[in-house]
C-alpha cells in the first residue's frame, strides 16, 4: 500500500510551489509550514541537494476534528507535501496519505476524518 500520492509536471520549481499552495488553498488548506531542505542541507551540512520543499498543509476544520478524537494525533499533523525538482522543467509533487498512515493509530472514528483528508489531497495531486 503506498502511503504517498505523487504526480509530475512540467514546469519551474517556483511555479510548482505556488501551484500546489493554490490548490491546496481551493481545498480548504493553509501553508502553516515550510522546509527548505535544499537550504538547511547547505547551511548544516555544507552539502549541494537538489531543490526540495517540505511544505505542512494544514485544514483546520479536520484538524480540529482529529484533535477533539486522538489529542496525541498532533504528532501526525501536518500533512506533508513534497516538491521535489527533478529537472529544470519537471517537478515531483507527492502528498502524505493520511488513510495509510492513520491505520497505525487504530482509533476508528479517525478513518472518517482521515478518508477525507486523503479524498482533498488526492484532488490536489490530480488537479496538478
Amino acid at each position: 500500500m503506498n502511503y504517498y500520492f505523487t504526480t509530475q509536471i512540467k514546469d519551474s520549481f517556483e511555479n510548482a510551489i505556488i501551484r500546489v499552495t493554490d490548490e491546496l488553498k481551493k481545498e480548504g488548506f493553509g501553508i502553516i509550514t515550510e522546509i527548505n531542505v535544499t537550504e538547511t542541507f547547505k547551511n548544516k551540512l555544507d552539502v549541494d541537494f537538489k531543490n526540495y520543499r517540505i511544505l505542512g498543509a494544514c485544514n483546520p476544520n479536520f484538524a480540529y476534528q482529529a484533535l477533539s478524537i486522538e489529542e496525541k494525533i498532533g504528532v501526525m499533523l501536518p500533512c506533508n507535501v513534497i516538491v521535489s525538482e527533478i529537472n529544470p522543467e519537471l517537478v515531483e509533487v507527492s502528498a502524505i496519505d493520511p488513510s495509510s498512515s492513520m491505520q497505525v493509530v487504530g482509533e476508528d472514528k479517525l478513518d472518517a476524518i482521515a478518508s477525507q483528508v486523503s479524498a482533498k489531497l488526492k484532488k490536489v495531486i490530480e488537479s496538478l
